[in-house]
């Protein structure tokens, strides 16, 4: 199919290319679109394997590059090994993004990533160390919003992976000062895993708050929940979590863990 030609025209600039691929709608979007736009062989994707990764998206990356026929290469973007991000302070997403895009831009190819005109809106720290590295956004360049990009995913064919929430980092559901754990983001999988099996691929969110834990629903979904669906749902995740600290199950709001200090 044609692509948008300022979206055709950012991907084609650059005299290689690699596409960060998180496993999200707008990676994915991207990725398939830069196939499109410089055929198969001339793009790399790149995803980071990492603890704050979940397994989903992991599988999801594989299975998308094996479908297509591109080249896929996973790596250890180390930061797990930064201080700095292990910390989580506001700017977490900052020392992420900078130790990700290193290792990317240390491969030799121009970077790209899926940021939307939507997410310039937005509190993006990540975007910071994108700069610093040159990291370019075809969309953004292409003026494409979110609501751009998952008509695009249709009309490339890319189906159900169409309509897949939004869905950050692991990390991301670790309140702002506390640790950032490979263990609890485990645990954070595993619940929201075992969750969208009872519920669907709704939006959800295992949030580790300083005061416990929180599950945030799909406000709909919450709603529609009997008192007691709301006790099952609650029980079990709170036998997936362990330990003493309370469990509370709420509506979702976006950016709760998220604490300017």
């Amino acid at each position: 199919m044609m692509l948008p030609a300022a979206l055709h025209d950012a991907l084609t600039a650059p005299a290689s290319l690699t596409v960060a691929l998180s496993g999200g709608i707008d990676s994915l979007t991207l990725s398939a679109a830069a196939a499109i736009a410089r055929g198969a062989d001339g793009v790399t994707l790149c995803h980071a394997v990492s603890p704050a990764v979940p397994a989903a998206a992991t599988t999801r990356v594989h299975d998308f590059a094996t479908a297509r026929g591109l080249t896929l290469k996973l790596v250890q973007s180390g930061e797990f090994d930064d201080p700095s991000y292990r910390a989580n302070p506001v700017n977490r997403c900052y020392f992420c993004k900078v130790n990700l895009y290193g290792t990317l831009s240390r491969m030799g190819d121009v970077v790209a990533a899926g940021t939307n005109t939507d997410d310039l809106s937005d509190y993006r720290p990540g975007l910071i160390a994108a700069d610093e590295h040159k990291v370019i956004h075809p969309f953004v360049a292409a003026d494409m919003a979110k609501s751009d990009v998952r008509a695009l995913a249709r009309a490339l064919g890319l189906g159900d992976l169409a309509d897949l929430p939004a869905a950050p980092c692991l990390a991301s559901r670790i309140q702002t000062g506390l640790r950032v754990e490979p263990e609890e983001l485990q645990t954070i999988d595993r619940v929201e895993t075992l969750l969208r099996g009872e519920l669907g691929n709704i939006t959800l969110r295992c949030r580790r708050l300083h005061g416990g834990w929180e599950i945030a629903l799909e406000g709909a979904v919450f709603d529609a929940l009997t008192a007691d669906r709301r006790a099952a749902l609650h029980d079990l995740a709170r036998g997936a979590i362990g330990g003493d600290l309370p469990v509370t199950v709420q509506a979702y709001k976006q950016g709760s863990t998220f604490v300017h200090v």
